[in-house]
């Protein structure tokens, strides 16, 4: 006889995967900090950090401690960082950025290149030969990262560049550049990372500077539609109420969240 067992499903002290990526100006780094002191309320977070302490200067602000993530940006040392300022009781880790795991020095792509240079060294030929092979060690380690993230307990939220891309497309017999389109991206801006990683989180969006702080949705289920106002900034009111549903609370909020 199997030892599995069921229970009664109730949502209780769920940890929530949150991403927010934007370009300079977006508001990407603040709304971060007002959603994190939100969700932690009178206890400090954490904010891992790769931008040379950027985040220092909201400590005016907020409540949080601060520790620096140097190069090389392996996904392995994402997770452990995650994992230290999770076993210390964080209540909310933000990581601010997220994108150096893919295309910081040392990170995802630089691994790659790495990987394929011990295979094939400058033998051009060889090295054409290997670049599928070569992405098995760095795809396989961001894969365990994003297992590991899965596990926290605490309430992650992740940072992304947003670079603006574009493409060649052909209209009417004639190719003309155009912003590049694609599922995590809006008017050619998109996030610095893995392509599938903004779709492994709870939620993720995207914020731009013609509207810092106003999320616009690479994923957002229908049940935390409640939480994020699409006309609203993003705001401590909102951490709340992510505090509130993570915690198993069933009642619907009142009114939006205000600025």
């Amino acid at each position: 006889m199997s030892n599995f067992t069921f229970r009664r499903a109730a949502r209780e002290n769920v940890g929530l995967l949150i991403g927010l990526a934007g370009g300079t100006g977006s508001g990407k780094t603040y709304s971060a900090m007002r959603l994190a002191h939100g969700i932690a309320g009178d206890k400090p977070f954490a904010v891992i950090a790769t931008e040379a302490g950027r985040a220092k200067h909201y400590a005016d602000k907020f409540v949080f401690d601060h520790g620096d993530l140097h190069p090389p940006f392996r996904p392995d040392a994402y997770a452990e960082a995650i994992k230290a300022a999770d076993d210390a009781g964080y209540p909310v880790i933000v990581v601010d950025s997220v994108s150096h795991v893919w295309a910081g020095d040392g990170g995802v792509l630089d691994w790659q290149e790495e990987e394929l240079t011990r295979m094939a060294g400058d033998d051009w030929k060889k090295r054409e030969a290997c670049k599928m092979a070569a992405w098995i060690k760095p795809k396989m380690g961001h894969k365990q990262m994003v297992q590991k993230l899965l596990q926290v307990r605490a309430t992650v939220i992740l940072c992304f560049r947003a670079e603006e891309k574009i493409e060649m497309v052909r209209e009417d017999g004639r190719m003309k550049i155009v912003p590049k389109q694609g599922p995590t991206g809006l008017h050619g801006w998109m996030p610095v990372c893995e392509k599938n990683l903004p779709f492994e989180l709870t939620c993720s969006f995207l914020l731009t500077a013609d509207a810092p702080g106003y999320p616009k949705p690479i994923k957002l289920q229908e049940q935390h539609r409640a939480l994020f106002p699409l006309d609203k900034h993003i705001s401590e009111q909102s951490g709340q109420l992510v505090a509130q549903w993570a915690a198993g609370t069933t009642t619907a909020p009142a009114s939006p969240p205000a600025d």
